[in-house]
């Protein structure tokens, strides 16, 4: 499922507009990156907590030359999926 689908998806299950599920989505969307921004995390119950976690730096190899390249440390998101979402799936 792709964005479209999805916004689609909301469309039906809620009974409203494309441009207003758009809306919604858009908002959910930006109200985590903000969060996740700040260093702190989003749980929703029932499906999961995103969080933001740090990648140490590390040394890596460039494939084409074979030579040792350093990367950086980095702040990279994580999703844990909730309960609720694990029982859905199995």
């Amino acid at each position: 499922m792709n964005k479209s689908e999805l916004i689609e998806h909301i469309a039906q299950q809620a009974d409203i507009s494309k441009a207003a599920a758009a809306r919604a989505l858009e908002a959910i969307i930006g109200g985590v990156k903000t969060t996740l921004k700040k260093g702190g995390s989003v749980s929703i119950v029932g499906f999961g907590t995103f969080a933001v976690t740090k990648r140490a730096a590390r040394t890596g190899r460039n494939p084409r030359t074979n030579e040792a390249i350093k990367i950086k440390s980095a702040k990279v998101p994580k999703f844990r999926p909730g309960k609720g979402l694990k029982d859905a799936l199995n």
